[in-house]
């Protein structure tokens, strides 16, 4: 080994040690046997490649814009904010910006300057001008990240590497929520943000295709965390046989999304399965202007009317805990809901008589997420045992919601889907903001904007955001308590991500509980 590659070695593997021993502080990491998980220590090498097998699709990669889990998974790796997230701890490291903590010049304005010598992948410098257009792109009006942005007023260059950020009001989340914002060049346009960004990352696109993603080096990349690898291929492998077979042949190091019934068989292979508790979650979601979803008491009875934990014990094998709050209980923000939905048929047919219903018939909208669907005979089974008949009809999401959902005065029932807005962060704001902002979700699918219930909700978020400590928290519960109540959309229960990975074959590698694959500060451990 030539002292250059040990060189290049230390710096991986310190990184990414970096990065591991942070995770140590927070999550709750478990084998799919339930015994303590943790990072692979196999020897890391200069040179090599990392495979993965992906389970979600995608054509829009746009950092500015797209909510497409794979596309934020992918583009952890090629494109930066000012700042990052630790993806298994959801701390902010700094990434474009210079210092750990940006200037602050007042409690509503602060300065940022750039990484000293910081490039794009094409080898063109990282300007104050990028960073003001790239703030400008996402929180364009219309943009799904403009309500989780709303507390900036502006953003503007101070010099060529320096920018101004000024701010609505006080804000203290302000490193954790830049990290939403992505750097790209202001010359680029949407159409080749959206079909190959570029950034500032470890990693740039080498090509995307309806079937991989091919990563090579950033070679201009001048931050923490290189990558040490020649290469990184995803396959993108939706069907979940798919994916188990790649897994058990040995064709991937890393195996997305693992079916509970194909876990012995990649274990029987010499893969480790991982479980590690998260916000993922499947949701109903009631259009709140049609009768009778219009009447909380009737959205409360479908909650009631459903056996969560025998959902959790058949369709998941128990990879999943039954939502008592809208976070999961192992959430640094968790507290207990005011109402906690078990199952209570009997509960459930009275709120149907108080609400005058008899009778209902609903359609039951799914996307056709393979575990998504099959949750559906049982939610059907439950609903009919308190006299509720159910139609399910399964969808593609892209289906679902351009045509049944974001329409001009919608008529659908009721929605069973998924969702993961951790992918953007985990403090309880972002979460909320996801589902019950100004937004696409608020404004077209529950339309539950201008209710009573939303205004009281944005009061309190609004509060929130602008305090800290107990007091933040004693909002944050309060706003749990609202949801519940309320339910326009709600979990019904918070999945444990499972992942598989071979442990010799890859080093430094962390799962995390949120949707997506990250191989930030992780090595092959082959030159071959």
């Amino acid at each position: 080994m030539s002292r250059m590659k040990w060189g290049v070695k230390v710096v991986a593997v310190a990184a990414a040690c970096s990065l591991a021993l942070s995770a140590c502080g927070g999550g709750s990491d478990s084998s799919a046997d339930g015994t303590a998980g943790s990072t692979s220590a196999a020897e890391a090498v200069d040179g090599g490649t990392i495979t993965a097998a992906v389970a979600y699709e995608t054509t829009n990669y746009h950092p500015s814009s797209t909510s497409s889990a794979l596309a934020l998974g992918a583009n952890w790796h090629v494109v930066e904010g000012l700042w990052e997230l630790n993806m298994t701890t959801y701390e902010p490291f700094k990434a474009l910006s210079a210092s750990d903590d940006p200037v602050e010049v007042s409690d509503t304005q602060y300065e940022v300057s750039l990484r000293d010598g910081a490039k794009f992948s094409d080898g063109t410098d990282v300007t104050a001008d990028d960073v003001v257009a790239s703030f400008e792109r996402s929180m364009a009006e219309g943009n799904i990240y403009t309500p989780m942005l709303k507390f900036i007023s502006s953003v503007e260059k101070k010099d060529d590497t320096t920018v101004t950020i000024n701010l609505e009001y006080p804000f203290s989340l302000l490193k954790q929520r830049l990290s939403l914002v992505k750097i790209v060049p202001a010359s680029a346009t949407d159409d080749e943000l959206t079909a190959k960004p570029i950034g500032t990352g470890p990693w740039q696109y080498d090509s995307i295709t309806e079937q991989a993603i091919n990563f090579v080096p950033n070679e201009y990349y001048n931050g923490d965390y290189p990558a040490t690898a020649d290469n990184m291929q995803w396959e993108i492998l939706k069907d979940d046989t798919a994916r188990t077979t790649a897994m058990q042949e040995g064709t991937v190091d890393v195996m997305e999304s693992v079916p509970a019934d194909a876990a012995a068989l990649i274990e029987s292979a010499g893969a480790v399965i991982t479980a590690v508790q998260g916000f993922n979650l499947p949701f109903l979601m009631f259009n709140t202007k049609k009768a009778p979803f219009d009447d909380e008491r009737v959205r409360q009875a479908f909650f009631y009317a459903i056996d969560t934990n025998k959902l959790i014990d058949n369709a998941l094998s128990g990879q999943a805990t039954a939502a008592t709050s809208f976070l999961p209980e192992d959430h640094p923000n968790y507290n207990e809901a005011s109402t906690v939905y078990t199952y209570d048929p009997e509960k459930a047919k009275e709120l149907l008589a108080e609400a005058g219903v008899d009778g209902l018939s609903i359609t039951l909208l799914t996307t056709d997420h393979t575990w998504i669907t099959a949750l559906s005979p049982q939610i059907k089974n439950d609903l009919e045992a308190v006299g509720i008949s159910v139609e399910i009809q399964a969808l593609a999401s892209s289906s679902l919601y351009a045509d049944y959902t974001d329409v001009d005065d919608p008529q659908f029932d009721v929605v069973l889907a998924p969702g993961d807005p951790s992918v953007f962060g985990n403090d309880p704001d972002l979460l909320m903001n996801w589902w019950y902002g100004d937004n696409s979700w608020t404004q077209k699918r529950t339309q539950w904007k201008d209710s009573e219930g939303y205004t009281e909700l944005h009061e309190i978020l609004d509060a929130a955001v602008q305090t800290s400590g107990d007091e933040q928290q004693e909002l944050w519960n309060q706003a749990f308590d609202l949801i519940s109540e309320q339910v326009p959309l709600y979990p019904l229960f918070h999945r444990q991500v499972v992942t598989a990975y071979y442990p010799d074959a890859i080093a430094n590698y962390s799962p995390i509980g949120t949707t997506g694959l990250n191989f930030i500060g992780s090595s092959a451990t082959s030159t071959d």
